[in-house]
């Protein structure tokens, strides 16, 4: 570990994640996927819950019942806007509810039952690729930042650079693209990854704009030198919404 110095325990954990990404992938069982997903989900309700700084525990009941009922409904997506329905009901019969307490069902909620509908219209792959753009703006943003960053993107995450975020976009759309093909035309490979590639960003920035409200660094402590799922998947949250939608829409 004295190789990575006081990056040994994100790397750690990284390596961590990264094993198990690829082993449950390797297995490929909706039952795993489900099971996979849906505790990643819970924790990221968890997390939003606090960013939101709503105080009811109870509402994990509810998140934990929206994932089992995705786990036999054929378009989980849907969801989320059953979901609204019924509790813009309750809020009408009950007006003690607060509509704020709604706020963890559209994120990190909407976000994680396109990733698992996506999971089961397109398959595994189509995981692979949502992952590959995601993780390679990530790191386009990073390096290209690090090296020739001079304009600050926005005042949300003052640590990001406009040509870094130039740089993640175009270096995800690039791989991304090599990563569609084997689903989809190159023309339509290349659409879908700018925009989940641009999207992503903004899913991070939405983050950082919670996080900043909330008054923390980190959405939590779960992963140690990375801090809380949210942390890790908020990317992936926005980025899924729009690889689902396009998918469905040019394929």
């Amino acid at each position: 570990m004295a190789l990575f110095g006081e990056h040994s325990e994100r790397v750690t954990t990284g390596v961590a994640l990264v094993a198990g990404v690829l082993l449950i992938g390797f297995i490929d069982s909706f039952f795993v996927m489900w099971i996979a997903l849906g505790l990643v989900y819970v924790m990221a309700f968890k997390e939003g819950m606090r960013l939101f700084e709503i105080d009811e525990p109870s509402l994990v009941y509810f998140a934990v019942g929206i994932w089992f009922i995705a786990g036999i409904y054929p378009q989980g997506d849907d969801l989320f806007v059953l979901a609204g329905v019924v509790y813009a009901g309750a809020v009408a019969y009950n007006r003690d509810l607060k509509w704020k307490s709604f706020l963890p069902f559209l994120y990190p909620t909407a976000g994680m039952l396109f990733v698992f509908t996506m999971y089961q219209e397109y398959g595994v792959y189509s995981l692979l690729w949502l992952l590959v753009v995601v993780a390679m703006t990530d790191v386009g943003a990073y390096f290209v930042g690090k090296s020739m960053g001079k304009t600050q993107f926005c005042q949300t995450s003052p640590n990001k650079t406009l040509e870094g975020v130039v740089g993640g976009i175009a270096v995800a759309t690039i791989s991304g693209t090599v990563v569609g093909i084997f689903m989809v035309s190159v023309e339509i490979a290349f659409i879908v990854s700018l925009f989940v590639a641009a999207s992503s960003i903004f899913g991070d920035l939405y983050e950082s704009s919670l996080k900043r409200s909330a008054g923390v660094k980190d959405s939590g402590d779960l992963l140690p030198g990375h801090g809380g799922v949210l942390d890790r998947i908020d990317g992936y949250l926005f980025g899924s919404i729009f690889m689902l939608v396009m998918l469905r829409g040019l394929v």
